[in-house]
Formats: C-alpha cells, sequence, structure tokens
C-alpha cells in the first residue's frame, strides 16, 4: 500500500477504533454525572500591604470579597481581618494592590475592578470611597503625601490620580507617557509625585500644584518600585537600581539586582529585597554595588512590602508571610499567614495536573495544592511564584513559573523542589509546557513581559537542567502554545501577535508555525484566520491542527499542516485548553458560564455552566480508560463526566 493511501486513511482508520472503543465500554449516564470535592486551592497569598504603629495590614490575593487583615507584629499574628465589599460598578474586587496609610487610616486601591476603599483601624468601619475606571483595570500603586493627599496610579489608563481623603475631590495629571499603560509605582513629597512606568521604563516627578511633568531617568525596563530619600529619589527598574536627585541631576545607575521592594533607614541606608531569590541587600548613595546582607528569608519569594523598625527589618511575602530579619546577627525567622490567623479562601488556579491513580495537582499563587485520589487527603506546599502550566515526566513534576520564568522539578514521592534554572532571554511569561518522550525533553513555549514582543521556545534537559532557547522563531510575536507529534519530531506553536503587551504588534494576524526539533529550524509559518491576534492553544491530533484563538469570538479551526488549509472551523463560547482523549478532542471554555465541548466536524456540547473561576486556561484532565474529566466546577475542584453518549452535564 502506498504512503499516500496510507496517510489518506490513517485519520478514517483512528475514527472507527474510537468507535470502536467507545461502543466497547459500558454506557453510564445516571445520576448528575459531577463529583465536587471542595476548593481546588485555598490560598493566603497578599499583594497591598503597609505597616503602620507596629501593626502590618495586608490583602488578599484572589479571593472574593477581599480580605483586609491586621497583623500584630511583635506577637506575628493575625489580630483582626474585615473584608472590602462589592463596590457600585460592574465586576468584583478580588485583591488590592496597592496600600498606603494617611491620617491614620488604610486605603487599598483594587483589582480587577480599579476602587478606593479606606479602613479605620479605631473604629474598624470600612468605605468604598469612589472609582477611578471599569472592571478590568488595576488601582497598582498609592502614596501619601505630607498633608495627607493620596496619590493613585492606575491601569490600563497609566494615569496619576490625586484623591483629597478631607474633601473627596479627585483629579488626574493627564498622559505621562505616550502608550503607557501601567503606573505600577509612586511616592510623594511635598510638592511632587514620582510615577514609575513599566510599559516605557521611565522614573517621572509630576509637579502637584501645577501637574507639569519632567522626565528624571529612562530605565532599562519598567520602573516597578520607588522610594523617597530626602533630597534623591530611587527606583528600580530590571535589574538596575536608579538614583537620582530629585531635580534630576546626579543620576546614578547601579547594576546588580531586580529589587521589588526598597525602605529607607535614619542613617541613609536602604534595603532593598531581590526577585526571584528573595535576598535581602544594603545601599548607600555613592555606592557603585548593591550589598548582599543577608539570603532569602524566603526563598524564591516576592516582597510586598519593607519595613524597619530598628535594627530589625521586616517584610511582607506575597505568597502569604512575614518575616524578620536582624541585621546585626542575619538571623531570620518566617511565619505562614495562613498559620498565623489570615482568613484564607478558595482562589482561581493557575493549573492542574492528574496522576491516575494517585493525585490530583493543583497551581495556585505560590503554593501547590494535592488532593490524594487513594485516601481524599489534601496537603499543601509552597512553591516560588504561580504554575502556569504542568508536566509529568515519570516520579518528577514539572512546573512553568511566573514571573521569573523559572522550570521547576517537583517529585511526586516526596514533594522536593528543584530548579532546572531560568529561561532568560527576557523569557517571563511561561505559558505552555509539554514532555517530549522520544528526545526525553521539556519543552516551553513563553512570552516576554512589557514592551516586548518576541516569545521563544525552549528545549529543556531535565536531567542537567541545560536550555536552548529559540527566541523570535516566529518573528514579531510571544508563544502562547505548543503542541508535539506523535514522533516527536515536530512542534507546532501558536503565536500572539501582542507580545509581553507594552508596545504596538507590528503583525496583525497571530501564525501558527511548524519547528522540526532534529534540524532545530522552522519548517514552516501560516497566518490561517486573517485578523485574529492570539492563538490560545493548539493541539496536533489524527493529522489535523487543532486550534482556539483567544477573545476572537471563541473561533476555532482545524488546519492541515500538510497543505496550511484550514479544513474546519466553528464558534465556542469563549477560550480555553484543547485536549484529545480516546481518539476525541475536547475543549474548556471561559465565558458562557463556562462549557466543556467536543470538536469533531462540529463543536458539540458536553458540559455547560462549570463556571469561570480558572486564573489561566480552563483545562480538563481525563481519568484513563473513562469520559471522566478533573476539572472546575466554580472554585471547587470536580470530576465531571464528558461521555458523548450522555446528556449535557449541567451542574
Amino acid at each position: 500500500m502506498s504512503r499516500l493511501r496510507l496517510l489518506v486513511l490513517a485519520p478514517l482508520v483512528a475514527s472507527l477504533l474510537a468507535a470502536q472503543q467507545a461502543a466497547a465500554d459500558p454506557v453510564r449516564c445516571e445520576g448528575p454525572g459531577y463529583e465536587r470535592h471542595g476548593p481546588a486551592s485555598v490560598t493566603g497569598a497578599i499583594v497591598g500591604a503597609a505597616v503602620h504603629d507596629g501593626r502590618a495590614y495586608v490583602v488578599t490575593r484572589g479571593l472574593k470579597p477581599p480580605v483586609l487583615a491586621e497583623i500584630d507584629l511583635q506577637a506575628g499574628r493575625v489580630v483582626r481581618s474585615v473584608t472590602l465589599p462589592d463596590g457600585p460598578a460592574a465586576g468584583e474586587p478580588e485583591g488590592g494592590w496597592a496600600t498606603a496609610v494617611s491620617g491614620g487610616k488604610v486605603y487599598v486601591g483594587t483589582y480587577p475592578v480599579p476602587d478606593l476603599y479606606s479602613f479605620d483601624p479605631v473604629t474598624g468601619q470600612v468605605r468604598h470611597l469612589r472609582s477611578f475606571g471599569r472592571n478590568g483595570g488595576f488601582v497598582w500603586s498609592l502614596a501619601a503625601a505630607p498633608d495627607g493627599k493620596l496619590y493613585a496610579g492606575t491601569y490600563p489608563d497609566g494615569r496619576v490620580w490625586e484623591y483629597d481623603p478631607a474633601t473627596a475631590a479627585v483629579r488626574n495629571f493627564g498622559v505621562l507617557a505616550t502608550g503607557e499603560r501601567y503606573v505600577r509605582a509612586v511616592a510623594a513629597d511635598a510638592t511632587t509625585v514620582y510615577a514609575g512606568l513599566l510599559d516605557k521604563g521611565k522614573l517621572v516627578a509630576i509637579d502637584r500644584a501645577t501637574g507639569a511633568v519632567r522626565e528624571l531617568a529612562q530605565g532599562p525596563a519598567g520602573v516597578g518600585v520607588i522610594a523617597d530619600h530626602g533630597d534623591r529619589v530611587l527606583a528600580a527598574g530590571g535589574s538596575t537600581l536608579i538614583d537620582v536627585r530629585k531635580d534630576g541631576s546626579d543620576l546614578r545607575k547601579v547594576e546588580g539586582a531586580q529589587l521589588d521592594a526598597l525602605t529607607v533607614a535614619p542613617d541613609g541606608t536602604v534595603y532593598g529585597t531581590s526577585r526571584p531569590d528573595g535576598a535581602v541587600y544594603r545601599y548607600r548613595t555613592g555606592e557603585d554595588a548593591l550589598t548582599r546582607v543577608a539570603g532569602p528569608p524566603s526563598e524564591g519569594d516576592e516582597t510586598r512590602r519593607l519595613a524597619l523598625e530598628g535594627t530589625t527589618l521586616i517584610g511582607l511575602s506575597g505568597s502569604g508571610g512575614v518575616w524578620w530579619l536582624d541585621l546585626r546577627t542575619g538571623a531570620s525567622r518566617f511565619a505562614d499567614l495562613l498559620e498565623a490567623g489570615l482568613p484564607g479562601g478558595p482562589e482561581r488556579p493557575q493549573s492542574m495536573l492528574l496522576v491516575p491513580g494517585r493525585a490530583v495537582y493543583v497551581g495556585g499563587h505560590f503554593s501547590m495544592e494535592v488532593r490524594d485520589l487513594r485516601t481524599g487527603a489534601k496537603r499543601r506546599f509552597r512553591v516560588p511564584g504561580e504554575p502556569k502550566d504542568l508536566v509529568r515526566r515519570g516520579n518528577k513534576i514539572y512546573a512553568a513559573m511566573y514571573p521569573s520564568g523559572q522550570i521547576l522539578e517537583i517529585d511526586i514521592r516526596t514533594d522536593r523542589l528543584r530548579s532546572l534554572g531560568f529561561l532568560g532571554h527576557d523569557q517571563q511569561r511561561p505559558w505552555d509546557i509539554e514532555y517530549d518522550p522520544v528526545a526525553d525533553k521539556l519543552l516551553v513555549a513563553s512570552a516576554p513581559l512589557g514592551a516586548r514582543l518576541e516569545g521563544a521556545l525552549s528545549v529543556v534537559d531535565p536531567g542537567t537542567g541545560e536550555m536552548d532557547v529559540y527566541k523570535g522563531v516566529i518573528p514579531g510575536q510571544s508563544l502562547m502554545s505548543l503542541s508535539l507529534d506523535a514522533a516527536g519530531r515536530v512542534v507546532y506553536l501558536g503565536g500572539d501577535v501582542l507580545g509581553g503587551g507594552g508596545t504596538p504588534p507590528v503583525r496583525t494576524s497571530a501564525s501558527i508555525a511548524a519547528f522540526d526539533l532534529r534540524t532545530r529550524t522552522v519548517l514552516w509559518q501560516a497566518d490561517p484566520v486573517a485578523g485574529h491576534r492570539t492563538l490560545q492553544d493548539v493541539k496536533i491530533h489524527d493529522g489535523l491542527l487543532y486550534a482556539v484563538y483567544k477573545r476572537d469570538s471563541g473561533t476555532w479551526i482545524a488546519l492541515d499542516p500538510a497543505t496550511r488549509t484550514v479544513r474546519r472551523q466553528g464558534t465556542l463560547s469563549g477560550y480555553g485548553e484543547l485536549t484529545v482523549h480516546k481518539g476525541r478532542v475536547f475543549a474548556q471554555t471561559f465565558f458562557g458560564g463556562g462549557n466543556a465541548y467536543e470538536l469533531g466536524e462540529e463543536a458539540r456540547l458536553r458540559a455547560t455552566g462549570l463556571g469561570d473561576e480558572w486564573y489561566t486556561n480552563p483545562q480538563l484532565h481525563f481519568e484513563p480508560g473513562s469520559f471522566d474529566a478533573w476539572t472546575l466546577i466554580g472554585r471547587d475542584l470536580a470530576k465531571v463526566r464528558l461521555d458523548p453518549r450522555c446528556p449535557v452535564v449541567t451542574p
């Protein structure tokens, strides 16, 4: 029989075998068709943090409604907590990156509704004060001036807003830089507001009286941290510390660490913490380098706020912790806020992985939650960041981590963590990871942060950590997804013209590319559907490449890789991840209440009402030998029957 005839018959034979297998399986359609197993991921992660009068005030991340907790720093325990009520605007707050203290009150700026709240520690009263925009926006930063006025940096308008607590009067200072979306950091003194711009990497000064804007410094990357330092301003952008006089003179730039928090001691010494390790550094104006003071009090963690009490440095960690570092001895201690009394709750998960017959792993913010399928018990352990995707290789799980771009190994027998290293090359958003059993390699699709477009395909040796990073493998686009063919020879890549999102795209349509893993070259590149900018997921099956576009009316296609022609096309309720199981292609999507489909000649609904509570791609993880898939219903871990022979499941 000719090779051509085999290629033509292969999909038909596979379909017949799948049909025979389905027919042989007993049909079990009775009952509700789903099981709920409680919260998939419980979190105590925090975003905003402030310190005032011996107390720390932290805001949870991902909970609805967000919790504002008060921590007695001497006792190391949570002594009070309140929730931030939903405001009148559309959408619900899920956290607050921005915190500041003014007039004895704690102020919080929230997301994904950019609202401002106040909390009075004396009365315990929480008030919603106003909104700075529509659902989908952030108050990224907040600072109080000496006269009590507040200054908020917002997204996506890239503005600085002034709020007067005495009168509730509001104004903004207009466009700070053309095309800027993020004011990631702010500080204020008696006359001036200092703003750090993330997309454009600028440190600017705004005259509080006139609104005039001056550029103080251009950083090599987005400016995410600012500290007022007498007649100087300090800012961190990438691995550069910017130190400049407030009039713009005597600009100094010190390389050495990517700092995420700064505080200034009375003697002028500046202390900072670094990403991705969490180490502590010291600096004084005039020095040409940062001095490492101590190792990470919380390994691989992000620091939301630093404060100094005498010779003790206090840090509030993004994972949901507080630490104390004795600057004289270098000794430190750490307290987990959940254990200290923080009211945790279910969050929107990042990722999921099924180890059949053993456990379901759920990636959250700075944690991994594991449900033991043999006993029903749950356990939780910390990880350094957000596991955007997970893949298994024998007794090891590999997690693609944000925001570090680290590839993390997890031993399923011991929960032991080992870092394989960082992708580098500006690749801090690893979106998809697969295992190539033929070459025994990990394949990673990634995107950059900020004002960059080009992503990368990385080939990682799980034994040695050696990485080959192919940046710009689709020119002018980042990568959202990948799919390896059965022979382990060609990996198909799904592009995204938006890249890091901080600079105008140079292409109008997302591309698919085929990459030969033997020669490490691109075989071809095509734009299957004009005008659709982001390919959320791709999956090769039975000689066709299935793809789902993001936010483009739920468009899905089946592409013939040999001819680069679209064989099938349709519309889903939204976007999500594709899964091949028992010879069939499934997709779960955001929007429309959360739906699961089977894709064939057309999309057939298999479940609805699953909710829209994933943080990243909605996923399905099938039990071997059945059509039962682990996923989410709301924020609960759930097993849902998606048998094509049964009625649509509706929780």
